[in-house]
Parts: structure tokens; sequence; C-alpha cells
């Protein structure tokens, strides 16, 4: 019995031992597995956090991009509604120009309307309302409109000789072409 006993207490110990190998291999593996599940995470981690990185990227740069389109929307809207404004008004201006070249024998009415006429072109240059130069430059179709043409020995080839009407621009706009009388 004691050889049984002895014989028992070593299969027992082997079967310990066996059972302590399977253990720690089993332990190992955990180890490798959790090593690799860990690298596994943090490449998951860095993919989720570049594609987050990039989308952020993105839509801030189509922020960018409306805000700015926006913006330039907006202002060719009010130049477009000022230059219709302003072509609305540019007969006016025309009549008190042509009021001033009327005879009158009364200065105060002709001090009254100068001032009047002043006043009118300060608010247009204030709003960035300019007139198109027009004699004695080059006749330009982008800014001019041609309405007859004469021959001067005096003046260049599509010089401008006589304006029968002003033109006016904002900025690069022409809000109402000049109408001219071209040399040669």
């Amino acid at each position: 019995m004691e050889e049984n006993n002895e014989e028992q207490k070593n299969n027992e110990e082997l079967n310990n031992e066996e059972v302590n190998e399977e253990i720690v291999e089993e332990v190992e593996v955990e180890e490798n597995d959790s090593e690799k599940s860990a690298q596994e995470l943090l490449q998951e981690n860095r993919r989720e956090l570049e594609d987050i990185t990039d989308r952020y990227k993105r839509i801030l740069a189509e922020f960018e991009n409306h805000r700015k389109r926006s913006q330039k929307e907006r202002s060719m809207l009010y130049n477009s509604i000022l230059s219709d404004i302003v072509s609305s008004l540019l007969p006016v201006l025309d009549n008190l120009e042509n009021a001033l070249k009327v005879e009158t024998q009364d200065e105060e009415y002709k001090k009254g309307i100068e001032l009047v006429l002043k006043q009118f072109k300060d608010v247009l240059s204030a709003n960035g309302v300019e007139e198109i130069k027009a004699v004695g430059e080059t006749f330009d179709p982008e800014l001019h409109e041609a309405v007859s043409s004469i021959q001067d020995e005096n003046l260049g080839e599509k010089e401008i000789a006589t304006e029968y009407r002003k033109g006016y621009k904002i900025g690069t706009k022409v809000i109402r072409h000049s109408m001219v009388v071209v040399a040669n």
C-alpha cells in the first residue's frame, strides 16, 4: 500500500506539474494574446483618430469655403443693389448738371443747384461710385459707348472728342457707359 500511496503521490505530483505547465502555457498564451490585442486596440484607436482628424479637416475646409463663398455673394449682391439704385438716380444727377448749364440771373438759385449737385456727388463717391473719364481719353468699349465719330487732325486715333452723357462705375463694374464722340 505504501507503494501505491507513493505511486499515487508521484502521479499526483506529475499531474500537478502537468497542470502547472498547462496553466503557465495558458498564461503565456493569454499574455501574448493580450499583447496582440493591446497592439491591435492601439492600431484601431490610431486609425479611428486619423479618420476623425481627416473628417474634421474636411469639414473645416468646407466651412471655410462656404464662408468665403457667402461673403463674396453678399458683396456681389450689395454691389448689384447699389448699382441698381444709383442707375435709377443718375437721370436726376444729369438734370441737376443740365440745370447748372442754363443761364439764369438769379445767382442764389444757381448756388443752390451747385450745392445740391455737390452733395449728390459726395454721397455717390462715399459709396464708391466714380465718374468714367472720357474727353481726351482713348476709346474703351467696356467704358464708353460711341454714338458718332469725327475726323479731327488735332486729336489722336480713337481719342474721345466730346461726351454727351457721363458714365459711372462702382469699382470695376460699369453702372452706365459714357456716350461719346470718337475722333478719327
